[in-house]
């Protein structure tokens, strides 16, 4: 598997990994021993990568990393598309989304835009380009990722700022920063940001 690591905020690191006729969870690992193996300047044989165990019924697990019997103290985030996948370490606490696709929708994508997202104004939606729409949406992606929340925010509550450098939904007060990690033909985008205290 080829991989690269990308540019990231301060306490994030990423790294984007593609192989042709790989499967995502085999990607996904191999990126996350990968990296850790970096981080704790040891042989990536000694990192295990598990699923945890989901703690309610539509908790979406995450990876959790072990090493010599106990779990890692990092924040493991994941997307995949097609032959690619992108992995986030990130420090505990840190709210941490992702999102990778083509630059170029099909048509039908671009209709499941259209039908629930919500761009920086009506006035410019019917105006905004396929590149313009794709990219909103990879940012609305990234930050219901990132959300405690999940998938249960519906895309249409994702607001974002006209140069999609912010994002947050109106029923919290978390606020999320957007990354563009882009490389190659794929679009990679990463939402982060800390909980909101009520």
């Amino acid at each position: 598997m080829e991989s690269t690591r990308l540019d990231t905020p301060t306490g994030i690191e990423a790294r984007l990994g593609w192989a042709p006729g790989s499967e995502p969870g085999e990607r996904i690992r191999k990126l996350a021993k990968q990296m850790l193996a970096e981080r704790l300047e040891i042989d990536a044989a000694f990192v295990n990568i598990d699923r945890e165990v989901p703690k309610q019924f539509g908790h979406h697990p995450q990876l959790v990393a072990v090493v010599d019997g106990r779990d890692v103290p990092v924040d493991i985030r994941t997307a995949s598309y097609r032959t690619a996948s992108v992995v986030a370490l990130s420090d505990p606490g840190l709210l941490v989304g992702l999102d990778i696709r083509d630059h170029q929708a099909d048509e039908v994508s671009l209709r499941e835009i259209r039908d629930h997202s919500h761009l920086w104004g009506d006035s410019l939606w019917e105006r905004a380009s396929n590149e313009q729409l794709v990219l909103h949406w990879s940012r609305v992606q990234a930050v219901r990722q990132a959300d405690p929340r999940g998938v249960s925010i519906r895309p249409e509550q994702v607001r974002l700022d006209p140069p999609f450098a912010k994002a947050w939904t109106p029923e919290r007060r978390a606020e999320y920063r957007l990354a563009d990690l882009s490389r190659g033909g794929f679009l990679v985008t990463m939402a982060y940001g800390t909980p909101a205290t009520d």
